[in-house]
């Protein structure tokens, strides 16, 4: 089985993944070779433990071994408590047992071995996948590897200013990341996710003067109101009163102006809000970046900008 450290639930389904959990030599290959593989959290004991299906066999996964930290007291119970229902990683400790055999399972090992793998082999520019485990006003947690945890600050989700990282993302998501930084020291990545949405020049290239679009309210001023068209996209709208951040409306686009990095917007109407933000629209999903240039050439504005290293 080739050795991969993906997000949980990414594995679960995989020919590989079920070929090992399918048989009890599949399941002492992977004790023997401590390789990653993922079952399906049934429930959370009165103790803690996770009871994990496996193939046709049942696992546990002691409250100790069920997360990073949960021994040291440095990650809440609720690490274990939110994977009942869903895909947990983990290696094989022991099968115990020959008429009912009953597998004891670490999902803390899988994620020391995520990490390891991590810290040695990620760079800055590299375009990861991601989910997203958690959302707060100031950004998103998200799991890189076998619920392996990290973070994308707010101000990195998008060049549009949103308040709170619910405003672009939603729970569960599979999502890319790019690696800003490894703390090596402090066993931490840190990660972006605006550079993968494309520049100002991209996501205008989407748009002409005379189109009416939909878009997001993400400001408004006593000059008028910022309207969001893609994640990496607003322009200004004219004043109109009743606009509320975050709603929904049509504007008409009146101009487009690379120079200045600029769109003169008109609201046309309200729309119905949407209970699930937009997926992203991503223009880089792999490879390795080295830098990123949000305005376009030739613009008096000198914009966003990125450098990985």
């Amino acid at each position: 089985m080739t050795r991969r450290f993906l997000p949980e639930g990414r594995l679960l389904e995989t020919e590989e993944n079920r070929a090992r959990c399918s048989t009890l030599e599949g399941l002492a290959q992977a004790l023997a070779e401590e390789a990653v593989l993922e079952g399906t959290a049934l429930l959370c004991d009165e103790n803690h433990d996770l009871l994990v299906k496996v193939g046709s066999f049942m696992g546990r996964i002691p409250r100790e071994e069920a997360a990073l930290g949960i021994a040291e007291g440095t990650t809440r119970d609720i690490a274990i408590l939110s994977r009942v229902g869903k895909a947990v990683s983990f290696t094989v400790k022991a099968i115990e047992g020959s008429a009912e055999p009953q597998l004891l399972l670490s999902r803390r090992r899988a994620q020391e071995l995520a990490m390891e793998h991590i810290l040695e082999h990620w760079e800055p520019g590299l375009v990861v996948p991601a989910t997203v485990t958690h959302l707060e006003p100031f950004g998103a947690f998200v799991d890189i590897g076998c619920g392996a945890p990290s973070m994308i600050g707010v101000e990195r989700l998008s060049v549009s200013r949103i308040a709170h990282a619910g405003d672009r993302l939603a729970l569960g998501q599979e999502i890319y990341a790019a690696v800003l930084g490894v703390d090596r020291a402090q066993r931490r990545v840190l990660l972006t996710h605006r550079e993968l949405l494309g520049t100002w020049e991209e996501n205008a290239a989407l748009f002409r003067p005379g189109m009416t679009v939909p878009g997001y309210v993400r400001g408004v001023k006593d000059y008028g109101s910022f309207i969001e068209l893609t994640a990496n996209l607003s322009g200004l709208a004219e004043c109109r009163g009743g606009l509320q951040e975050g709603g929904r409306v049509s504007v008409y686009i009146k101009s487009i102006l690379p120079e200045r990095m600029k769109l003169k917007l008109l609201v046309i109407d309200p729309l119905p809000d949407k209970k699930v933000p937009e997926p992203p629209r991503y223009f880089i999903t792999q490879g390795k970046l080295e830098r990123w240039r949000y305005a376009p050439e030739g613009c008096l504005k000198p914009g966003s900008e990125t450098v990985f290293q």
